[in-house]
C-alpha cells in the first residue's frame, strides 16, 4: 500500500508495534515447529492405527488396500519430516517382513 505522500508503506507483518514498543515475534518459529510436531504426531497415530488394522482378522479382505495406505502414509511422514527438519521425531522405518518367512 502507498502512504498519502506516495511512498510505499513498510511491511508490518514481520514486526508490529504495541503501545509504542516493537515486537519481532521471536517465538513464531517455535510456535510453527510445535504445530508441525503436533501434525506429525497425528500422522503417526494414523499410521499406528493402520498397522493395527493390517494385523486384525476383520480387515483381511482389505489388506492390500491397508498396505497401500500405510505405504503412502509412510511416504507422507518421511517427506513431511524432511521438509520441516523433524528427523529426530519421525519413527524409523521398520523393515518389511517377507511373506512366508518367520
Amino acid at each position: 500500500m502507498r502512504n498519502s505522500d506516495g511512498s510505499m508503506e513498510d511491511d508490518k507483518h514481520h514486526a508490529c508495534e504495541h503501545k509504542g514498543r516493537r515486537h519481532d515475534h521471536h517465538g513464531a518459529k517455535t510456535f510453527r515447529r510445535g504445530r508441525a510436531l503436533d501434525f506429525l504426531n497425528r500422522l503417526t497415530v494414523r499410521r499406528d492405527l493402520l498397522k493395527q488394522q493390517l494385523d486384525a482378522p476383520e480387515f483381511q479382505e482389505i489388506k492390500l488396500i491397508l498396505q497401500g495406505e500405510l505405504k503412502a502414509l509412510d511416504l507422507v511422514i518421511e517427506e513431511y519430516s524432511q521438509h520441516f527438519e523433524l528427523h529426530e521425531y519421525a519413527k524409523p522405518q521398520e523393515p518389511e517382513q517377507e511373506e512366508g518367512k518367520s
